[in-house]
């Protein structure tokens, strides 16, 4: 995609400026963002991408066909430690988006007899981390399993086949399993989880900064209506994603959107949590290139501005 001249950093009029914004499911804010034109509205012209998953966020972001993308804490500290130019400008969930998913006939009750069996994971997205972190409580990596590479619908479908011994599950396909396959979810562990952050490239920070406060705005004020209104909510993800309602609501129910948006030192320590643990997996080139990515991705004057 070509994008139009950008605006200078002191712009924010947003007349006839093109901005290229992701929304996915697992971002609720997107949605409203999307739905009540909060960025047209203001004269931006949107071309808006879905995101399948994080990876995906990330690929658009690093390719600029998105100036926008919306992913894990954990998926964009991986994307800067390897070569992306991207920066975190705010924390739009504190989710329980993902857990680790089995059959509803599985015999499998407990994380180390995962050891051996195949397992469906989304490289380069919170699911797949959160079984990097799963597994290394349980003494086992993931050179003691098979990780299965599907994108999150497609492992929610291996995983209903049998094809799969679990899946490192994404909402709202982990919530639809459970309700309509009797899936279970075999470990949960908030912690595990690295918030959802929206992000753009330093190049898109230094040249068009005004659009960067326009776009955070916009996200807070769908915060604030998100939060007034939860059914309207819950009726959009279900329309938007094609899902029931109580999918959409089970999803919404692990998902806090009531959260300070600036990234900052909560967010940091969640991350310096799996620097080890991305340098082991090789997801990485090393612990001092994860360390130093974290340095310099997160950038909270932003949502700072909004929130103060």
């Amino acid at each position: 995609m070509t994008l139009l001249s950008a605006c200078g950093s002191g712009g924010g009029s947003g007349a006839s400026e093109a901005v290229h914004l992701d929304y996915a499911y697992y971002n609720p804010l997107s949605l409203v963002v999307r739905d009540q034109k909060l960025l047209e509205n203001k004269g931006y012209d949107v071309t808006w991408v879905l995101s399948s998953g994080s990876n995906k966020a990330n690929e658009g972001v690093r390719s600029k066909a998105l100036d926008f993308g919306s992913t894990a804490g954990s998926a964009a500290l991986v994307a800067r430690a390897n070569g992306t130019p991207l920066k975190s400008v705010d924390v739009y969930s504190k989710p329980e988006w993902t857990a680790l998913v089995v059959g509803k006939n599985s015999p499998i009750t407990a994380l180390n007899q995962l050891k051996g069996k195949k397992i469906a994971a989304t490289k380069g997205t919170d699911p797949y981390f959160f079984l990097v972190q799963a597994l290394a409580s349980v003494g086992l990596t993931t050179g003691d399993v098979e990780i299965v590479n599907l994108q999150h619908p497609d492992g929610k479908t291996a995983l209903e086949r049998g094809d799969v011994d679990a899946w490192a599950g994404l909402d709202p396909y982990m919530a639809q399993t459970a309700q309509e396959q009797g899936s279970r979810l075999l470990y949960r562990n908030v912690d595990f989880n690295t918030y959802g952050v929206l992000n753009t490239r330093e190049d898109v920070i230094a040249q068009r900064g005004g659009t960067v406060r326009a776009v955070v705005d916009a996200y807070e004020q769908a915060r604030g209506w998100a939060l007034a209104h939860p059914d309207e909510l819950t009726a959009l993800l279900a329309r938007e994603a094609k899902i029931p309602a109580s999918v959409a609501k089970e999803e919404l129910d692990r998902t806090t959107l009531g959260i300070d948006p600036a990234p900052g030192d909560t967010l940091r320590t969640v991350l310096s949590h799996i620097v080890p643990l991305l340098a082991a997996d090789n997801d990485v080139k090393s612990a001092d290139a994860a360390q130093t990515a974290l340095t310099g991705l997160l950038e909270p004057s932003f949502a700072q501005r909004r929130s103060s």
